[in-house]
């Protein structure tokens, strides 16, 4: 089996002016169509070739292969973007279910987006920033590279079901915002999928 690009369920203009058209349709048709050639690549007749991308994430640390680190890269890179194109809308609401649940662990609304935003902002490098259900208790982690919660602490040093996510890899934002990450982490609030997010945290 080929992991395949997932189709956007928006046009690549569709989260102006947060998200600018180009840099979604590079971001999309670039980057992440890389990371899906690549990992299709490494795993051309190997046994692991058959499982879902979230199976093979799962197991990621299982296994054996001695171009491993290149498909935790490639891989990584596949699932994140998979999940952060669903998690991005314009219009959406946020839900009184999420909203008390992030009460319940931040305090308030605006301490869980400042402590998000600090987190990403003094993330060095590439990667990502998350919030996350680690066993029903709410956290806020970042992972290097494109790591992922899911392969769990040996690999990414964290653990967790991703609920939302950032993208903080340059190619995400520079075009737009150049070196000002934080207005490009500030523009998140304004498209992240609060319906998709409430509908993870509930899961």
């Amino acid at each position: 089996m080929s992991y395949i690009l997932p189709a956007l369920p928006y046009s690549y203009d569709a989260l102006e002016p947060f998200f600018d058209e180009q840099t979604m349709k590079i971001h999309h048709t670039k980057h992440h169509q890389n990371y899906i050639n690549n990992t299709n690549t490494i795993l051309e007749n190997t046994t692991f070739s058959s499982l879902s991308i979230e199976e093979l994430i799962s197991i990621l640390n299982e296994i054996i292969l001695d171009n491993k680190n290149v498909l935790r890269n490639n891989a990584g890179g596949h699932i994140n973007h998979s999940f952060f194109w669903k998690g991005l809308k314009i219009g959406s609401v946020l839900t009184h279910d999420f909203k008390r649940e992030i009460e319940k662990q931040f305090g308030d609304f605006e301490s869980f987006k400042e402590q998000f935003e600090s987190v990403a902002l003094n993330h060095f490098g590439s990667g990502w920033v998350w919030l996350v259900n680690q066993n029903g208790i709410l956290s806020i982690v970042s992972t290097i590279n494109q790591d992922s919660p899911l392969m769990g602490k040996i690999i990414s040093k964290t653990f967790g079901s991703p609920i939302i996510g950032l993208d903080l890899w340059e190619h995400a934002y520079y075009l737009k915002y150049q070196n000002r990450r934080l207005d490009y982490i500030k523009s998140f609030w304004n498209i992240v999928n609060w319906e998709r997010a409430s509908d993870l945290l509930q899961k």
